[in-house]
């Protein structure tokens, strides 16, 4: 019994940080139901993982007293570990690097944009900015200062 409670908190602990990664696909559209279902689980994780993995190592002390139980229970506390640590991590920033360090080109120097290459546009205090749409699309985040002014141009 304990043993399946164990495994009960494991499966509990990773279905919870996965989900949010499951339901906010970027290449699919989503449903307001399961925005709100991704970002309850991402918002309630760190507590939850960490509950979880309380529970799993008072199990793990329960159930230590034979060499093979061990193994299972070690790789147990280590998954609930992960979890709980995974629980705390923004996945979407490992997915989605901003560029931080952009080169930039004048437009007439800049062959990798065709001319029917879509753009999205910035003029601030005289200055201008265009960024490539197929550029954002892998990127998704720039940084950068146009008219003086720090911005973040995100697609």
């Amino acid at each position: 019994m304990k043993g399946l409670a164990l495994f009960v908190a494991v499966v509990a602990a990773v279905a919870v940080v996965i989900l949010p990664a499951f339901i906010l696909n970027p290449f699919a559209p989503e449903t307001p139901r399961g925005l709100a279902v991704a970002f309850a689980a991402k918002r309630y994780a760190p507590l939850v993982t960490a509950i979880l993995t309380i529970a799993g190592l008072f199990l793990a002390f329960r159930l230590w007293h034979r060499w093979w139980r061990k193994v299972l229970v070690v790789l147990a506390v280590l998954i609930l570990g992960g979890a709980t640590w995974l629980s705390h991590q923004n996945h979407f920033e490992w997915m989605f690097a901003p560029l931080q360090n952009a080169a930039y080109a004048d437009s007439a120097n800049a062959p990798f944009v065709a001319p029917d290459d879509m753009v999205l546009a910035v003029t601030y205090n005289g200055d201008a900015a265009a960024y490539p749409i197929r550029q954002l699309a892998y990127h998704h985040v720039v940084h950068d200062v146009v008219g003086g002014v720090p911005i973040v141009v995100t697609y």
